[in-house]
């Protein structure tokens, strides 16, 4: 609790990567930490290694003042970074030591303390309602109170890009007033989020050339630019970069911590985090949305999963000579994999890399191969879609491979663990508005015809809930295997109730997770078709 700057970190003090997810990343709508998440978030940060972590605002949040209060009692052990405590300067019109907001940063035990401060003279004379020269006394006399109570601190300048361009000696001043009360840096920030690259360059070289002060950079993502404005500004000599976990933020959000580190670490080569901490940085981002109840985005820039994935075939007959021809890093370097999207722009590179990232050396059966490419764009065009059903793709190259002809055995043939004689599906409305779906099938499995009947609570979960009546018994990996999701999707150009449905199903035994779908006019059917590649995948792992 008591390091006041990064340790084990290639750079050291040197340059700053400093994350605010849980003050600034916190005001994002639809985001409420509870301060044991604030504490779980917290702790992932820090094995990432980022250099600062700001906790929040203690004596303005309830929530933020406990967090400080826990973390300070033990409950918070950081390896990597310094913990920040965010608060504002004192009122006007009274001492440093002597205001409440100012003491609770004292009190929150926090060794580094970041201040903010207006920056441009409209914001201090209309919304503080003070003249510049009382604004930039509250700056210096705070800045050098806290230092001499042994933090650490930094001046964010509140508005600083619109306030520079407004009135640049009133920007500069605050700046100057923050340095001459002992504050380490003087964080740049461009609040409204309405910079671009190139003006904020311009901005930050001014700034340091003028002030000769060591400078951050903090960006809002208005313009969609807040980690092109980021690096732009690292790249003009700001050393301290402020971030929030996959943008989060208020409004369209804050630079991307993760988009941020990508690019310092492959583009510009600074080794801003320890070793083999950009490795880490996808699992990080994942686990951070879980935290926030936030699915991730899948096209979100390095730790997306689709951030290296690819569709088109004349990408993946380059990817087959070298991957780099069409990825813009390894994608390893920051804890991704490259994937082939199959569909029906899909050529032979598309699926024999494919394969053999499921496992399914098809360069070995070229006949095998042309057949297969043409089942799949026959599929898609009837609406199946494997792009998200890696399983129903993996049993349909298997397939492929055993009905080749050429001689070489069924060795990879997935042989389905049951064989269906018929199923039937009935609703039943009964009279106190309660609807019932009821299924029975009729199945042979482990040379036995079984016959089971169940209730669910549609359609899809009775068909499910009768098929594990009948196979369970019978197959006892089974009772591992849950559903864990079900999508429908009526396919463009249908419409109606004669309309062609896709089902996707994900199912899991608690090791793995793999995807089937199942494409018919009738969604029991469909449903039918993605479950039973579910059970026939799963077989396939636990065969002898």
């Amino acid at each position: 609790m008591n390091r006041t700057e990064p340790a084990d970190t290639p750079l050291g003090d040197t340059f700053h990567v400093y994350d605010t997810t849980l003050r600034d990343g916190a005001q994002r709508e639809g985001i409420s930490y509870s301060v044991t998440d604030k504490l779980a978030v917290a702790r992932l940060l820090d094995e990432l290694g980022v250099g600062f972590i700001e906790g929040g605002w203690p004596g303005a949040l309830p929530k933020d003042t406990e967090f400080f209060a826990r973390a300070s009692s033990g409950e918070l052990a950081l390896k990597h970074a310094a913990l920040v405590a965010f608060g504002a300067t004192r009122k006007a019109g009274t001492t440093a030591s002597e205001d409440a907001q100012v003491r609770a940063l004292l009190d929150s035990n926090a060794p580094v303390i970041t201040l903010v401060a207006k920056s441009d003279r409209r914001h201090i004379e209309r919304a503080l309602k003070v003249d510049v020269a009382e604004a930039c006394a509250m700056v210096r006399d705070t800045v050098s109170f806290l230092v001499s109570e042994g933090r650490r601190v930094f001046l964010d300048a509140e508005h600083f890009f619109d306030g520079y361009a407004f009135d640049p000696d009133t920007a500069l001043r605050v700046l100057r007033a923050g340095a001459d009360g002992g504050a380490d840096v003087a964080v740049l920030c461009d609040t409204n989020g309405g910079q671009l690259p190139l003006g904020i360059a311009e901005t930050v070289r001014e700034v340091a050339d003028k002030t000769g002060l060591r400078l951050g950079i903090h960006c809002q993502d208005d313009t969609s630019c807040a980690v092109a404005n980021s690096v732009a500004a690292v790249q003009a000599g700001a050393t301290h970069v402020q971030c929030t976990a996959n943008g989060y933020g208020e409004r369209a959000g804050n630079a991307d911590l993760f988009a941020v580190i990508g690019n310092l670490v492959t583009k510009l080569d600074m080794d801003v985090l320890p070793t083999g901490g950009a490795a880490e940085l996808t699992r990080v981002s994942h686990a951070l949305a879980e935290i926030a109840n936030i699915a991730p985005d899948t096209h979100q820039a390095y730790v997306g999963a689709s951030a290296f994935a690819h569709k088109a075939g004349l990408h993946a007959s380059a990817i087959k000579v070298d991957p780099l021809l069409y990825n813009h890093i390894d994608p390893p370097v920051v804890g991704n994999d490259m994937r082939v999207l199959v569909t029906e722009m899909a050529g032979r590179a598309s699926l024999e890399l494919k394969g053999r990232e499921l496992g399914v050396d098809l360069a070995s059966q070229p006949t095998a191969l042309t057949n297969v490419v043409e089942k799949v764009k026959a599929l898609e065009a009837k609406g199946w879609s494997f792009e998200a059903a890696d399983a129903s793709l993996e049993l349909l190259l298997r397939r492929a491979m055993d009905d080749d002809g050429d001689g070489s055995g069924d060795t990879l043939a997935p042989e389905a663990p049951f064989e269906l004689e018929s199923y039937r599906v009935v609703l039943d409305h009964r009279s106190n508005d309660e609807v019932i779906s009821e299924a029975t099938v009729k199945v042979h499995v482990a040379g036995e015809r079984v016959i089971a009947t169940a209730e669910g609570n549609g359609p899809v979960h009775a068909l499910d809930a009768a098929l594990r009546k009948a196979l369970t018994p019978r197959l006892a990996w089974l009772d591992s295997v849950d559903l864990t999701d079900y999508k429908v999707r009526i396919l463009p150009g249908t419409h109606g109730t004669e309309a062609v449905t896709r089902v996707l199903i994900e199912s899991s035994d608690r090791e793995r997770e793999w995807t089937t779908v199942g494409v018919h006019e009738n969604i029991v059917e469909a449903s039918w078709l993605a479950l039973c590649d579910a059970l026939v995948h799963k077989s396939m792992r636990v065969r002898p």
